[in-house]
């Protein structure tokens, strides 16, 4: 029996030595700036319902933590109560409760409840899609118009760990976590674990985590992969940073644990970030599947992934 459920990922945060530098990559990416930013903090959102789902502190480059939501301030209480910790406020001008935990790896893990919850950004409507069985557009014709992608909103953060079967447990025993697929090593070890949040009958994102463990790395951030509207707009949104000349690492292709259509870019500081469209949810009585390490990472379609992925 876990401490509490929490229900998905919220926010990930960095910190970077120019904040206007970040704010236009992740602006070419497919986010708007949240009206929550300071000189000091960038806060980045999407077009769902989350005030913001990229959060940068001017500072040294690098990898700060993750953020997951929790069902209620009663619950972080809960889960404050167990651990020996304090549920704080959360710093102005966000709004809502926080605990702060630290986990085996060293890595920050912040778990928020009452967060402030925003309109949906206005969208144009979108032409479906004519397929053999089913003609949805017809006598439209469908044109797609050139620019960033459409972020939605956080959908998984990866991160390398130094021992899986440590990170699983302690995540899982506080979190309430669900394990979707276990990649074992040749010799039968886990080697990496593909993680889901629990929300009873409730379909959620085949994982909103993933633990790995990195050949001869210590523990380290991964990469934090962001769903866009559909395949259209991740094309649209892959051409506008290639236009713009960012770095890209892998894809366009479509991931076999997961399903998702995935392409994934680097950050003017090298953090690998992904666009994703179209991944499985799983409801909570689906089975652990037991898989291997080329079945995580190969592709049903697109390239191979590239040796700096691993």
């Amino acid at each position: 029996m876990s401490i509490i459920k929490v229900q998905d990922v919220e926010y990930v945060t960095f910190s970077a030595p120019d904040l206007a530098r970040m704010r236009e990559f992740l602006s070419d990416f497919g986010m708007a700036d949240s009206g929550q930013s300071d000189p000091n903090v960038l806060r980045m959102r999407g077009s769902g319902e989350a005030a913001f789902i990229h959060k940068t502190h001017l500072g040294s480059p690098g990898f700060v933590g993750v953020a997951l939501r929790a069902r209620s301030v009663e619950d972080l209480e809960n889960l404050a109560k167990s651990q020996g910790v304090a549920v704080n406020e959360l710093p102005a001008p966000e709004q809502g409760r926080v605990v702060t935990l630290t986990d085996p790896n060293g890595f920050r893990i912040e778990i928020v409840a009452g967060l402030s919850r925003v309109a949906r950004a206005p969208s144009e409507p979108k032409a479906g899609w004519n397929t053999t069985q089913n003609l949805s557009r017809p006598n439209i014709p469908k044109r797609v118009a050139p620019g960033p992608s459409s972020v939605l909103r956080l959908g998984h953060v990866v991160l390398g760990v130094n021992d899986v079967v440590e990170s699983w447990k302690w995540w899982s025993e506080r979190f309430g976590l669900l394990m979707s697929d276990e990649v074992r090593a040749p010799n039968g070890a886990m080697a990496a674990a593909f993680i889901r949040c629990d929300r009873n009958s409730e379909p959620a994102d085949h994982h909103s985590l993933n633990f790995a463990q990195m050949p001869a790395k210590s523990a380290a951030f991964h990469h934090a992969a962001f769903e866009v509207a559909d395949l259209d707009d991740l094309m649209v949104g892959h051409e506008r940073l290639k236009e713009r000349g960012y770095t890209h690492s892998w894809g366009i292709g479509r991931h076999i644990l997961g399903s998702q259509v995935f392409d994934y870019w680097r950050d003017p500081w090298g953090h690998l970030i992904e666009h994703w469209t179209d991944g499985d949810v799983f409801a909570a009585d689906v089975p652990t599947a037991v898989t291997d390490i080329p079945t995580m990472l190969g592709r049903q379609w697109g390239p191979p992934a590239p040796p700096d992925f691993v």
